[in-house]
């Protein structure tokens, strides 16, 4: 199924879009359409709005809805929410779901296999905040869109 798009930002003719909002549903190509929601916001906020985005930028935002994405879908039930937005001269990805609990980076470990998600989104990130919501929590990771 595809994602439901929930806001597609300012209807005014003209103006910029600077945010998205998409909720995923239980189909399993989650991931890949996540990734591909946040390539296409980034590559219409350069096309459409003039912004520099840097393919690198591009790349790392990929990187971090897909570690976000699959975080939220597996520690969490219900849908997942999927919101993009512009921030001055970063993009911000802000990841919904039903878990309140927060999610626990590790420590470093170079021989586990698996689970270093968060410790990815924590390296490539300029900032990461997670906040309690009536219905879970949400995380919200900011990326340099010249990095």
């Amino acid at each position: 199924m595809e994602p439901v798009p929930v806001d597609e930002g300012d209807t005014v003719p003209g103006a910029p879009r600077l945010r998205a909002s998409y909720v995923l549903d239980d189909d399993g190509a989650w991931i890949a359409q996540a990734r591909h929601l946040a390539a296409a916001f980034l590559t219409r906020a350069r096309a459409e709005d003039g912004l520099p985005v840097s393919t690198r930028a591009v790349e790392v935002t990929q990187l971090v809805v897909s570690e976000l994405v699959t975080n939220a879908r597996k520690y969490a039930p219900g849908p997942v929410g999927l919101d993009l937005r512009v921030a001055g001269d970063a993009v911000e990805v802000i990841v919904r779901d039903g878990n309140p609990a927060p999610p626990v980076a590790r420590d470093a470990d170079p021989d586990r296999v698996g689970q270093h998600g968060l410790e990815i989104v924590m390296a490539v990130a300029q900032a990461l905040d997670v906040r309690q919501e009536p219905a879970g929590k949400s995380i919200t990771a900011r990326i340099s869109l010249l990095a």
